[in-house]
């Protein structure tokens, strides 16, 4: 149940996140001051009304959790960047890369992720969607493909390394949700005013703000309460599932987006690209099958290698 409710209300979050973010950058296009108004608002929202939950076992939890923060704030700022210079299919589509890099990354964890071959018939069902919705794409929309396959590495270390130091059976730290929510968004936010600094954003921080109408800050508004829900809830989620199933679940995740922009934000796609993105989701409800069947050979397998080890 635990599970459920919270892949199910990161589900939510990411899907705002996805949409207001979009919207919120055309009409405030100073990305890192945006990313970091985020980042202030969901620390103050952690501050004022979960300080009772935040945790911090020690220094040494604090450093740990240090290499994170990098990750964190380098997987939205892309994530944003990528929004803001290519159409959300596309952004949607080649994410669903990234769980072959996890893949690889996680089998060297204390307990490695154990692959069968049904899961890497499923990613390879994804791949042959990637590439049916790509085979159309216009050049037009490649210019934010740099961005999109650079968020693709940051949001794999950022999954790698929360799983690693969340799940229980890994290397645990001593911190609350609450308490890792703060300390992503607070120590993410140096590098993102150093970036913003030195791209010259802060210059043109006047003429953004008085270009942005009460529909702008509205929408600025709504993607910094969904911030704090994508920030808390990736947290729990992770803390859940392994970190290549999570990035599998972002990827069928985004399907939902690729309908909204269609039907909602009336952007054309190609037949075979619509197929791309059913064959991509199906490759993740494939995996997440094998997924769960290679859990339950194990646990039932559990209590028999332990009986044999006494």
């Amino acid at each position: 149940m635990e599970t459920m409710v919270g892949v199910s209300s990161w589900a939510v979050c990411s899907i705002g996140m996805m949409l207001f973010n979009k919207l919120a950058v055309k009409v405030f296009p100073v990305e890192c001051v945006l990313v970091g108004i985020q980042m202030a608002f969901t620390c103050l929202v952690m501050v004022v009304f979960c300080w009772r939950s935040i945790h911090i076992g020690s220094l040494r939890d604090v450093l740990r959790w240090s290499m994170v923060a990098p990750f964190f704030t380098g997987m939205l700022l892309t994530s944003i960047l990528a929004l803001k210079h290519a159409p959300m299919s596309l952004v949607i589509t080649l994410r669903s890369l990234s769980p072959l890099l996890g893949l690889a990354i996680e089998s060297f964890y204390p307990d490695p992720l154990k692959i069968d071959k049904w899961m890497i018939f499923s990613i390879g069902i994804m791949l042959i969607g990637t590439c049916a919705y790509m085979s159309v794409l216009p050049m037009s929309a490649m210019t934010g493909i740099g961005w999109v396959l650079l968020n693709n590495v940051f949001a794999v270390g950022d999954r790698l390394l929360q799983r690693f130091m969340l799940a229980k059976d890994q290397q645990p730290v001593d911190i609350s949700k609450t308490g890792v929510t703060l300390l992503n968004n607070l120590e993410g936010m140096v590098p993102l005013f150093i970036c913003a600094y030195f791209t010259g954003e802060f210059a043109e921080l006047p003429a953004a703000v008085s270009a942005v109408d009460q529909n702008g800050w509205l929408l600025i508004a709504a993607s910094c309460v969904v911030a704090v829900g994508i920030s808390y809830t990736g947290i729990w989620a992770q803390s859940l599932i392994t970190a290549t199933s999570f990035l599998v679940l972002i990827n069928a995740n985004k399907f939902f987006v690729i309908l909204f922009e269609v039907f909602v934000m009336s952007k054309s796609l190609e037949p075979i690209q619509l197929v791309g993105a059913v064959v991509t989701v199906l490759g993740g409800v494939l995996y997440g099958k094998a997924r769960q069947q290679l859990d339950n050979l194990e646990a039932e397998a559990k209590p028999l290698l332990e009986a044999a080890s006494k």
